[in-house]
């Protein structure tokens, strides 16, 4: 397979990392100082972003989005993760399952979100039920021309800063072999509709400034004309168009990676002991290589199924070996960048603490690494009857 970039897609890997280096990685000790991102600040990079034609880059561009495939969006990906998510988000990749509108539903939340009028986040997971989709217990009942929305949903990604919600609630349930489950359907759900409330949730050590909040919804009526698809059509709907989520992942870690890589080799180069620098000692070179080791294996296995996504080939398990990796090696690189930083890796004077305080969270968000492994079993042992 080859992996050769062509010349579109190094400038757009040019464009990207040099909008990152002047218009985001300066503003990231504030944003950790504040836990916020200033809304000025809000402003002026997304219009920056805007400018540079970086925006809705993951939307079609009969659109008005930049129209990227999926090779190339996961090395904008891979560019956008050498900052930090509450920077980065602002460079907005508004979620592929806006995609899936229809009618008004296009004009009222799918275009404003290419053109940056309006901002969006996902609401799946609940306190009760964090991978177990199937479990959530919002529920949306239909009443006439009205669905009747209860239920609490936390963990949601930049909810303060969004204006809608794609809502996941359980209309019904079915019988299967396994007993009854939900039929989960989906919705959009503007933030400031009566009956729901949004509130911050609790601090995080990973990626400040990003902040996961917590949606209740308290007889929550919306028309059915906000219904995303149909009735009980949710789960379909996410297999379709969230799936690449885990490339996204997959790639920001990379970027993330790499950084981490370039500064604890620039340090190994410069940092002297015992009258020699540091990357002289074994100790520490072996840790370089085996950084470098797994980093090319991330990507490579990040580019091959973003590459199988483009010919219409990517399997479940494809990006799930892809997240799982790369998320994994993320932390065992960023572990290996304070050690050899050593006592300075560990103060905030440095960005190495916060790199390897962010990459905690990337093998818990959009599906744990336990849930990778999962996926990735089943598909050997399915065709074997097990």
């Amino acid at each position: 397979m080859d992996f050769e970039l062509t010349d579109e897609q190094r400038m757009i890997v040019d464009t990207v990392r040099r909008f990152v280096a002047t218009e985001l990685q300066p503003h990231e000790d504030e944003v950790e100082r504040l836990d916020d991102v200033p809304a000025e600040l809000v402003e002026k990079i997304r219009g920056r972003a805007l400018e540079a034609g970086l925006y809705a880059a993951n939307m079609p561009a009969e659109l008005g989005g930049g129209g990227l495939d999926a090779t190339s969006m996961t090395l904008v990906e891979r560019e956008l993760g050498r900052t930090s998510y509450a920077l980065q988000m602002l460079v907005a990749r508004p979620s592929n399952i806006l995609q899936a509108c229809e009618g008004e539903q296009r004009e009222r939340y799918l275009l404003p979100a290419i053109r940056g009028e309006r901002h969006d986040c996902l609401a799946m997971t609940e306190p009760g039920a964090g991978s177990d989709v199937r479990s959530m217990t919002t529920r949306a009942v239909r009443d006439g021309d009205e669905y009747v929305l209860n239920g609490t949903k936390h963990f949601i990604s930049h909810a303060d800063m969004a204006d809608f919600v794609v809502l996941f609630a359980a209309t019904g349930t079915e019988d299967t072999d396994r007993g009854p489950r939900n039929l989960i359907t989906a919705f959009l759900v503007d933030l400031d509709t009566p009956g729901l409330v949004v509130t911050r949730g609790s601090g995080c050590v990973s990626h400040r400034g990003y902040h996961q909040c917590e949606l209740a919804f308290s007889d929550c009526r919306i028309p059915v004309a906000q219904r995303l698809g149909a009735e009980g059509r949710g789960f379909e709907l996410m297999g379709e168009w969230l799936g690449a989520s885990r490339l996204s992942v997959a790639a920001t870690s990379v970027g993330r990676a790499r950084r981490v890589l370039e500064m604890a080799t620039s340090w190994a180069a410069e940092r002297e002991q015992f009258g020699r620098t540091i990357g002289r000692f074994q100790g520490v070179s072996f840790q370089l290589a085996d950084m470098a080791t797994e980093l090319e294996a991330a990507e490579l296995l990040t580019l091959r199924a973003a590459a199988k996504l483009d010919a219409g080939g990517m399997t479940d398990q494809d990006a799930a070996m892809a997240k799982l990796y790369a998320s994994e090696a993320l932390a065992r690189i960023t572990d290996r960048a304070v050690q050899i930083f050593g006592g300075m890796g560990l103060m905030a004077e440095l960005p190495i603490e916060r790199f390897w305080r962010d990459a905690r969270v990337e093998r818990i968000w959009d599906g744990t690494s336990e849930i990778q492994r999962h996926i990735i079993s089943r598909s050997l042992l399915r065709p074997l009857g097990s």
